[in-house]
């Protein structure tokens, strides 16, 4: 039952109780994350932040294939200026810390692909479900020029060790949902047939505890465990310092060509497609 809706453009909001949210993405074709999705993303942590008597959020998505494909690198970055963020924060890092550290307990139910910024924004979130059999999380930045500026970084040693940070990052490869969960870039990965029932069923049983106690868990596992907001912001810095290198429009020419951004092959297989493609030797910078 859902007693009230919310309609964005890049996503709905339903509300099945006062204190359970459910966000379903679905911006085709391939719920790429565009300035719109950010901007609306940060009016929905408003909205939550100023709603007290939200304690779960769920986010999953309407597209069997797509969880969020990655960020929309052909939009204009002006699209972004003069939204209301944290003074000296870039939205897509504003967006990310504000995520961690909401009141409410944040989970991501992966079916589908979930990679560069889209696995950014659920390893902003407080808990990760995966569809054993549908999703796939990965880090392809490496191989169209850049390092990760979402918060990946910072992120993923905290959670998977570092030599297995390292293979995901220097890698670019994809995780499907079994080793995902084995390296502990996921909590869990369930059968498919199993995901939303159990998903669902977790959903609502967190949402039915006392909201303090909530907030205080989120506290205190925030403060042990979340990295400081500095290097985050250092992050997109170094991504878009990476965006002005020869490299970066080089390999990003080859993968629009080839179809990057667009749904089809390339999009479903990305992280074998970014191991295949190469930049003139003379357009790679040096140390």
């Amino acid at each position: 039952m859902v007693y009230a809706m919310t309609s964005y453009t890049r996503f709905t909001v339903a509300k099945s109780s006062p204190s359970l949210w459910r966000v379903t993405f679905d911006n085709p074709p391939i719920n790429l994350i565009d300035a719109v999705m950010m901007k609306e993303l940060l009016a929905l942590l408003t909205e939550i932040e100023r709603d007290k008597r939200v304690g779960v959020v769920l986010f999953d998505s309407a597209d069997p294939d797509f969880f969020l494909a990655h960020y929309d690198i052909a939009g204009d970055p002006a699209d972004l200026e003069g939204v209301e963020t944290t003074p000296g924060r870039h939205p897509f890092t504003d967006l990310h810390i504000r995520l961690s550290k909401s009141p409410a307990v944040t989970i991501s139910a992966i079916r589908g692909r979930a990679r560069g910024a889209g696995s950014e924004f659920v390893l902003a979130t407080d808990i990760r479900f995966a569809s054993r059999e549908r999703a796939i999380l990965g880090q392809f930045e490496v191989g169209v020029g850049a390092a990760p500026g979402g918060g990946a970084l910072n992120r993923l040693p905290g959670l998977v060790g570092r030599a297995r940070a390292f293979e995901i990052l220097v890698g670019g490869q994809d995780f499907d949902g079994e080793l995902a969960e084995r390296y502990g870039y996921v909590n869990r990965a369930i059968p498919d047939e199993q995901f939303v029932e159990f998903v669902d069923a977790f959903a609502q049983r967190v949402s039915r505890f006392d909201l303090l106690a909530l907030a205080d868990i989120k506290r205190f596992v925030n403060a042990a465990s979340l990295p400081a907001d500095l290097p985050l912001g250092a992050e997109i810095d170094a991504f878009w310092q990476a965006a002005d290198r020869p490299a970066f429009p080089a390999l990003h020419s080859q993968a629009f060509e080839a179809g990057y951004s667009q749904r089809g092959p390339v999009e479903l297989n990305l992280g074998e497609f970014v191991g295949t493609i190469l930049a003139d030797p003379d357009t790679y910078s040096t140390r």
